[in-house]
């Protein structure tokens, strides 16, 4: 049976369209340092060969980090977030988390490593949904997957084809990379599971047993009247210890959660074609005014205008096809 994770995982991810692209693929020698960072994108990094360190800057969550990573590792920054990659266990000065130094230059194409060198893929990615920065802000603004996680071992093979795709053609990389990196993502939020340094967020909501069962709950069934007082009394707290709980693990009150839980489903019914009334009473609304108003908070468009929207592109995806 999955756990309350990768269910979580899997509607997480449902209809948000993961595309990934590829920026460059190579080799760093020497002085070096790297970034994605500028491009308004959230951004991946898949170490091929040797090891390096991650520097990221102090934030609101927490202090400046520096990560070691190593060949099979990979960092998903779900932001543009300042950070730098580099061979120095020491960060950049202040102001320098971004720069960009060095050469990268092509793998060699039988796969022998330049003695000290860093092979790395970079791109980034993106999911097509108008629900992306709610649904991205359930989690933490940056996932590292480990090669040697348990939790990762599955996408071991993900990383030798990413990296059997690499050595291909040095000069010409191979636009599956970016395909197979988004593979490495979904095993990167299992991953989670087992990340002792999560800052506040919704996934450190998973990792509770007193929480994860009501997640689930309120995902399979978010038409039922998920009160503050009805989800207290479905995780055996009172109604203040959940409230002061809730928010301090997820950074966000439960009512907003179960609101955007409800959206993300009406969306998906709207997208279909059904009607504002329907998809009202389907996620537990009695006024469709009130709908109107929550979905319109949530996605920026009334329901009328969405699903117009989603019509007019399956219309367009159509004649593309035809």
């Amino acid at each position: 049976m999955p756990s309350h994770v990768d269910a979580f995982s899997a509607w997480l991810l449902e209809g948000l369209e993961l595309t990934s692209t590829l920026f460059h693929v190579g080799q760093y020698c020497g002085a070096w340092q790297a970034s994605t960072s500028g491009h308004r994108r959230a951004s991946f990094h898949v170490v091929l060969h040797g090891q390096c360190w991650l520097h990221l800057p102090a934030r609101a969550q927490g202090p400046a980090r520096s990560v070691p990573l190593r060949a099979g590792d990979a960092v998903f920054l779900l932001a543009d977030s300042p950070h730098c990659l580099s061979p120095d266990p020491l960060a950049p000065e202040r102001g320098r988390e971004t720069a960009r130094t060095g050469t990268m230059t092509p793998l060699d194409a039988d796969g022998r490593e330049a003695p000290g060198s860093l092979g790395l893929a970079c791109g980034f990615f993106e999911f097509k949904s108008g629900l992306d920065d709610l649904m991205l802000g359930l989690l933490p603004d940056h996932v590292i997957a480990r090669h040697d996680q348990s939790a990762l071992h599955g996408a071991r093979q993900i990383f030798e084809l990413i990296r059997a795709e690499a050595l291909l053609d040095p000069h010409t990389p191979s636009p599956l990379i970016a395909r197979l990196t988004g593979l490495l993502f979904v095993y990167a939020l299992r991953a989670l599971d087992g990340n002792d340094e999560l800052a506040p967020c919704f996934w450190s909501l998973m990792r509770r047993p007193a929480f994860a069962p009501l997640v689930a709950a309120i995902i399979a069934e978010p038409g039922k009247p998920w009160t503050t007082a009805n989800m207290a009394e479905f995780s055996h707290m009172s109604r203040a210890r959940f409230c002061k709980l809730f928010s301090g693990l997820s950074g966000q009150p439960p009512a907003q959660f179960v609101t955007l839980v409800r959206m993300k489903l009406a969306a998906a019914m709207l997208s279909t074609g059904v009607s504002t009334p329907d998809a009202a009473e389907q996620v537990g609304y009695q006024s469709e005014s009130a709908f109107a108003q929550a979905f319109k908070r949530v996605t920026g468009m009334q329901p009328g205008a969405w699903r117009r929207t989603a019509n007019d592109a399956d219309t367009a995806r159509h004649s593309t096809l035809h």
